[in-house]
């Protein structure tokens, strides 16, 4: 049975880059997946009369938002589907509208149907942020984030970030993908953020030897850097071109109090990184 993976594509205020398209066809190409590119598509609200009164041209201002919405949501949406038919990935495309404060809510609800959730990272567009932390906190599925200014997506090597904790066992599992296909598995492990023993390091990359993984474990300090930096750029140091680890948050009325390094990561992407929940 062939994985489903979910695009879902933001279009107003700022629209994802087109440059998703290929990427999100290739991730699919790479891990066997068939893809189906969800569109976002703004619905703004009519407003009282007494603004309108104020500002005149309100209304039309509305419906010009809307239009700039559906005109990207088709641009998008005709990019990958150019994308997949190269890269002879199998796609479905889909648009929903809704008002923008609950339209990230709504992609996190259609990844629950989704195997895995492709996720196109800007460090400009805060609409990108806003989804990738409710895809990733919402939906129950690992996310693969990745950001829109590489203009290539590599995951051969896959570096672990490992505490032994539940969330990182959560990831490590919903990694599998990945970590069948990769041509080098590092566990990293940060040896002075928390008091941790090289023992789970070692015994989590024993274990991946033993599925017949090409594993090994490497430790390194944060070096007075935030742990998300020390991540992602140790990873990157070996050589890895992707980043799995635990999503770590809890809901607080509608809004997500996030872990250092969880925060970090959506912040500040620097690598292709799987979140899981």
């Amino acid at each position: 049975m062939k994985l489903q993976a979910l695009l879902p594509l933001v279009t107003y205020p700022d629209a994802n880059s087109e440059i998703i398209a290929p990427n999100a066809a290739a991730v699919a190409r790479y891990l066997g997946a068939d893809l189906h590119a969800l569109a976002l598509e703004a619905d703004i609200p009519a407003v009282s009369n007494a603004l309108s009164n104020v500002v005149m041209n309100l209304p039309e201002m509305i419906r010009d938002a809307e239009k700039l919405s559906a005109r990207r949501s088709a641009d998008l949406r005709a990019a990958v589907t150019a994308a997949c038919a190269t890269a002879d990935v199998a796609l479905t495309t889909e648009t929903i509208r809704g008002h923008l404060p609950v339209l990230s809510d709504l992609a996190a609800e259609h990844a629950r149907y989704h195997d895995i959730s492709l996720v196109g990272w800007s460090g400009g567009n805060p609409g990108t942020q806003m989804l990738a932390e409710a895809v990733v906190f919402g939906s129950g599925r690992p996310t693969l984030l990745f950001s829109e200014a590489r203009p290539e997506v590599r995951l051969d090597h896959v570096a672990v970030a490992w505490d032994a904790s539940r969330v990182a066992a959560r990831a490590l599992a919903d990694a599998r993908p990945l970590l069948k296909r990769a041509s080098a598995v590092t566990v990293i492990m940060i040896t002075d953020e928390k008091p941790l023993s090289t023992v789970a390091g070692e015994k989590l990359a024993g274990h991946l030897r033993e599925l017949g993984l090409p594993a090994q474990l490497q430790t390194f300090r944060l070096g007075g850097r935030p742990v998300a930096e020390a991540l992602q750029d140790n990873a990157a140091a070996i050589g890895a071109n992707v980043l799995v680890m635990g999503g770590f948050g809890h809901s607080r009325l509608r809004d997500f109090v996030l872990g250092g390094a969880t925060e970090g990561v959506l912040a500040d992407l620097k690598m292709p990184v799987l979140l899981s929940h």
